[in-house]
């Protein structure tokens, strides 16, 4: 303890009886220890995280112990003030929980665990929504299996991948609503939405890069929708804004030179800084010649950006008539999350949930789907215009079917064009009699 610490004490509490002073100053030192104010555990397909909500910052060392195996983590002048009972441990490596004071002001916490597992652990200092943090990452370890064939030569009259993010989980929560309602929660619903719906078509398939309530990094969200070979990557959010009144639906694709609006750069700024509660790292390039690998980037980045915006086009007009927009055009912003070189990508604000009229939309099933579906047919239209080659829907005959679900302001000659088919093609192949369409009316589109 520092002297001028000691000083200023005794000077303060020269009129206190003696016997009250080391009473005193050993409140003040008890006071000084951190508590471990809460603890919270999320399991996610290919790791266990557990977070300790602190009052302050700790110093904590990590340890791997086997036969048998055990992760220890042991922090300086700390105290539990709960315990670790009520945990569902199932699904994850952790078999018990135990914990004692350790060194007289020390605390231990040790894990019991059923596998062997590749911990990693970091402190993240407080923000906005919580307090200082310790977060321990527990990776499973798996069997290495080496690249088939068929993931090294594409694999012909193949469907096409639509890898679907739901924004933040776990321990980031996004934005949040009235009434608790937190922006987490709602996109993964409307996410599992628009994967039913690509899963329903004989030329598609969705997959859920988030599929509960737990945080992936930015960096590793793009590396899962690479893993399962995606054609189009999509992150699903709901907005968020300190103003209520502000509203709508946008879509976002990456920008390589900075952000299109002030909206955009502050909606990055908000959505990157996610990636700090995550513990992500920045992609390394090192290993690359800085010249070869800035002209690789450039090629493949620019090919994939101008299919992004492409796509997003077909996408803002389909949720156009779902809901009102807060940008008529595909905006441009540096977020972590679409900064993949080889994937077309869009990030999509489904609404503001900041916004009580919007929030109370969004909680809603039937907005959801309608959204959802908005999504789907946008996506389907671009790729319907432009297929890739070697896919089901590149090579389909002129007799499979592929259906339109008609929306809020769609007109059938708008439609044609999106799908490119003549107008009298389009009414000839679904046998109707006028121009004239309704909202939920399935179209068959056919090939020309």
């Amino acid at each position: 303890m520092q002297i001028s610490f000691l000083y200023t004490h005794l000077v303060l509490l020269r009129r206190v009886p003696f016997y009250s002073l080391g009473l005193l100053l050993m409140s003040s030192l008890v006071s000084a220890a951190t508590d471990i104010e809460s603890v919270r555990l999320w399991r996610s397909p290919e790791s266990t995280r557990l977070v300790l909500d602190l009052s302050d910052r700790v110093e904590h060392k990590l340890l791997v112990l086997e036969n048998p195996n055990r992760v220890v983590i042991d922090l300086a002048n700390t105290r539990l003030k709960g315990n670790f009972d009520g945990f569902d441990l199932t699904k994850t490596p952790i078999v018990n929980v135990r914990h004692a004071a350790r060194n007289g002001d020390d605390l231990r916490i040790v894990l019991d665990l059923s596998a062997t597992v590749s911990p990693k652990s970091f402190t993240l200092p407080a923000n906005e929504q919580y307090g200082h943090r310790l977060v321990l990452d527990l990776f499973d370890k798996r069997q290495q299996v080496s690249k088939t064939l068929e993931r090294v030569i594409q694999r012909a009259d193949r469907k096409i991948v639509i890898a679907i993010d739901a924004g933040h989980g776990g321990e980031d929560p996004g934005a949040s609503g009235p009434n608790r309602l937190r922006e987490k929660h709602i996109v993964l619903q409307i996410s599992k939405r628009i994967k039913k719906l690509f899963d329903k078509s004989p030329y598609f398939e969705g997959v859920l890069v988030r599929t509960g309530d737990y945080y992936i990094g930015h960096r590793k969200r793009t590396a899962i929708a690479r893993d399962k070979q995606a054609d189009f990557f999509i992150s699903v959010h709901a907005d968020g804004f300190h103003d209520p009144r502000a509203n709508g639906a946008s879509v976002y694709a990456l920008s390589t030179k900075g952000a299109t609006s002030e909206a955009a750069r502050y909606l990055a700024r908000t959505e990157n800084r996610a990636d700090l509660i995550g513990g992500a790292s920045a992609l390394s390039l090192n290993d690359k010649d800085d010249v070869l690998a800035g002209v690789l980037l450039d090629l493949s980045m620019n090919e994939t950006l101008r299919s992004s915006l492409d796509a997003g086009g077909y996408v803002l007009k389909q949720m156009d008539a779902v809901a009102r927009l807060h940008k008529k055009k595909v905006e441009q912003a540096g977020f972590l999350v679409l900064k993949s070189p080889d994937i077309p990508s869009l990030l999509i604000e489904t609404g503001f949930i900041s916004n009580p009229n919007e929030a109370s939309k969004l909680k809603t099933a039937s907005y959801q789907q309608k959204m959802a579906l908005a999504i789907f047919n946008g996506l389907q239209a671009y790729y319907i215009a432009q297929p890739p080659v070697g896919t089901l829907l590149a090579n389909r005959k002129g007799s499979e079917v592929i259906t339109h679900v008609v929306v809020r302001g769609d007109t059938l000659s708008e439609i044609a064009e999106d799908y490119g088919v003549s107008l009298s093609a389009l009414v000839r192949h679904n046998a109707m009699s006028s121009a004239s369409i309704r909202v939920g009316q399935k179209l068959l589109i056919p090939r020309e």
